[in-house]
């Protein structure tokens, strides 16, 4: 099997988009409208956020095959087969947050701060006030940008990049999808680490410089990791 590139990913990955556009954008939408829940309660913000990332190679494979194959199937059914999967991804990346914070609070001597992980109204005029746009959505979507870097970790840590979609589309067992993920980790090891890289960077640049891009973001993370999976796991080389 040919090797992959970074390069060939992202152009995929841009092309891919293309063939959805007013799928991708009213899922972008709804991703930016709710991110926001992260203000109110982190716990909800982490989980709604992970969700939609991982909902989005549901809704990829779904236009994957509205215009592959003659009897394509229905958005609901898409969203039917991601999301129990995508919550319980979610959920384990919440109870790793939260194991982390619950140490750098008692590091801290800081324990009092724990209970604002579930909820903590920040959506304050004060806070919503004096603010530009860019300010604004700087503060609204910081959290998610952490987030998506920290999934990112959680993946190459504990999981691979291929996980979630060789156990959402081939029905592997999670020790299978992280042993299969790792072999095409091996074998395409730079393109890949290119791309994680190049996801980060773009998470940190939408902490300051793009925050409005932030669920942008997301969705073109959503599309690489369903076109990298495919590039490897559904060739038909």
């Amino acid at each position: 099997m040919k090797k992959q590139s970074f390069s060939d990913w992202l152009r995929q990955s841009l092309l891919f988009i293309t063939c959805g556009p007013f799928v991708w954008v009213g899922y972008t939408v709804l991703v930016g409208v709710l991110m926001p829940l992260g203000k109110a309660s982190l716990l909800l913000g982490i989980l709604f956020s992970v969700t939609a990332l991982f909902v989005g190679v549901g809704v990829a494979k779904y236009i994957d095959l509205k215009y592959t194959v003659e009897n394509p199937v229905s958005l609901p059914w898409a969203l039917r087969k991601s999301l129990p999967l995508a919550v319980l991804a979610a959920g384990t990346i919440v109870i790793f947050w939260f194991a982390f914070m619950v140490v750098a609070y008692l590091f801290l001597g800081e324990f009092y701060k724990v209970s604002r992980f579930f909820f903590y109204w920040e959506l304050t005029p004060e806070k919503l006030s004096y603010r530009h746009t860019r300010e604004l959505a700087s503060w609204i979507y910081a959290y998610a940008n952490v987030t998506l870097i920290f999934t990112l970790l959680m993946l190459t840590t504990f999981a691979s990049w291929f996980s979630y979609p060789l156990m959402l589309f081939k029905d592997y067992a999670w020790s299978q999808a992280r042993e299969q993920g790792n072999v095409m980790l091996r074998r395409n090891q730079q393109a890949i680490y290119k791309m994680l890289g190049f996801l980060a960077a773009q998470a940190m640049l939408c902490m300051t410089v793009t925050p409005l891009l932030t669920p942008v973001l997301y969705m073109l993370t959503s599309t690489m990791m369903y076109v990298s999976y495919r590039s490897l796991f559904e060739s038909k080389q």
